[in-house]
């Protein structure tokens, strides 16, 4: 028999849009906060991999290496998420958005000081920290913020802040590199970096806490019965945390896979320079935007295991055309829409399924814990493309380690329970 919830989600208008026509002032105001730290959050990761080619130059380094600064920043930010997650449940979750906005934006504007690739790869790690924890508080405070019957669409279209994000480094890299010689554009991509700390103004004056987390953290100091960052791991929660991990990594994987390595392919084995490969990155950002619209719509229409299965499939099959097949550059820039919209779509349905698995005084801890042991373990994707293509075309380097993380992130997905719906209380 259907739960009041469910019934609630059948009855509620349907469109994409119907969300915000509805939202509360505080809703909004968290809203766009938060679609905005997607945004530059996703501005600032991305800069690194449009200048990996120039800094190979520059530093004479190798690919491999140069791809190990995208892993160590992944690996450090999976270490960063699942502190910030905790310290969400303890100190709550506006606060540790905002440090770790101020964190991160400090560290990418000290990348643009790096005098080697040693320096450099000490900033990024530092930097991986607070981009790891942006998104654990973020997205526990959209998720709780926004109610049962639009968390999937209001969250997974703050999720598509990270293509126009993307698509600003994109903008910024034409600009500075053809304005300015290679040797100094890239230290000024980093310093535009630190944007993200001007942020912290809005946060301070419109961002309130979600009732639900305030209940429950006064609840647990009035009990004693704080929560423990090992919790997760006990009892039921184990195989959720396990399962919710590798699905993260699955899902993280492929898409760290194709967009660190993507412009240094077209670059190299499709023989573009910098600034012609925007047309071709453009159509790969507009089809991820328009994947992450889609993908907020479906969370809510289908569900959030339906959207994972459908995506992951789709991922698979472009990224094989796109890298296996002898395309002429005008087709391969017509596949970009494609490959954009199903290699970055799900993340839609990430933060509220997350969400939704955990109960109110371990959100932070196991949302946390779970997307960034899944960025964790994706970080190791980039270096091993790069070491990888040393033996065969970066093209197949690409298409086998994405493929193999879709293929996780499907049989995971499949395994996990669907949570549309689900009401979110102080207790549970």
């Amino acid at each position: 028999m259907p739960t009041p919830a469910r019934d609630a989600v059948a009855v509620e208008d349907a469109s994409l849009t119907a969300f915000y026509r509805d939202m509360t002032p505080p809703e909004r105001h968290t809203f766009w906060a938060c679609a905005a730290g997607w945004a530059l959050d996703g501005m600032d990761f991305m800069i690194y991999p449009l200048v990996i080619g120039t800094i190979i130059k520059l530093w004479s380094v190798d690919a491999g290496t140069a791809g190990l600064a995208a892993t160590v920043t992944l690996l450090a930010s999976a270490l960063g998420g699942w502190l910030a997650g905790y310290l969400a449940d303890r100190i709550g979750r506006v606060l540790t958005l905002q440090i770790t906005i101020l964190w991160f934006s400090f560290f990418s504007l000290l990348c643009a000081f790096a005098q080697d690739f040693s320096q450099l790869l000490i900033a990024r790690a530092l930097l991986g920290l607070g981009f790891g924890g942006e998104w654990a508080a973020g997205a526990v405070l959209m998720g709780e913020t926004i109610r049962a019957q639009y968390r999937g669409r209001a969250v997974g279209s703050v999720q598509s802040g990270w293509a126009i994000g993307w698509g600003m480094a994109v903008l910024s890299q034409a600009v500075l590199f053809s304005v300015l010689p290679p040797e100094t554009a890239w230290r000024w991509m980093f310093v535009i970096g630190a944007a993200p700390a001007l942020l912290v103004f809005y946060l301070r004056r419109y961002v309130e806490e979600p009732r639900v987390a305030v209940e429950s953290r006064a609840r647990a100091a009035a009990t004693g019965d704080r929560p423990a960052i090992w919790e997760i791991f006990s009892g039921p929660l184990l195989r959720t945390t396990i399962l919710a991990s590798l699905m993260s990594a699955g899902c993280q994987g492929g898409y760290y896979a194709i967009t660190t390595w993507l412009p240094r392919f077209l670059t190299t084995e499709r023989g573009l320079s910098i600034v012609s490969s925007t047309g071709y990155l453009a159509a790969l950002i507009a089809g991820s935007f328009a994947g992450y619209l889609a993908g907020a719509w479906l969370a809510d229409r289908l569900g959030r295991r339906p959207l994972f299965l459908i995506f992951s499939l789709g991922a698979i099959a472009v990224i094989l055309v796109y890298t296996q097949l002898p395309l002429s550059n005008a087709v391969l820039w017509v596949l970009g829409f494609p490959l954009g919209f199903f290699a970055s779509g799900y993340f839609s349905g990430m933060g509220a399924f997350l969400t939704e698995l955990y109960p109110t005084r371990l959100r932070g801890s196991g949302q946390g814990f779970c997307y960034n042991f899944g960025r964790g373990i994706g970080a190791l994707f980039p270096a091993l493309v790069g070491y990888l293509s040393a033996s065969m075309s970066l093209a197949s380097a690409i298409a086998i380690f994405a493929a193999a993380a879709y293929g996780v992130f499907f049989l995971t997905a499949y395994a996990l329970p669907e949570t549309r719906g689900k009401v979110l209380h102080a207790d549970g």
